[in-house]
């Protein structure tokens, strides 16, 4: 159970990243690997993506 709370924590983090510099996957296993709390750190800190021409 606590196992699908976390997964479930991290997919809500890359959700909120995904427009952000490093995207769904980047933020998603940023957060599997450092802890769903260190993800939301990065995904506050981090620069939006640069909108391409």
């Amino acid at each position: 159970m606590m196992i699908l709370i976390y997964l479930l924590l991290c997919l809500f983090i890359a959700f909120i990243g995904s427009n952000k510099k490093l995207g769904f996957w980047g933020y998603f296993f940023s957060s599997i690997l450092l802890t769903p709390l260190v993800g939301l750190l990065l995904v506050v800190v981090s620069e939006k993506k640069q909108q391409t021409v």
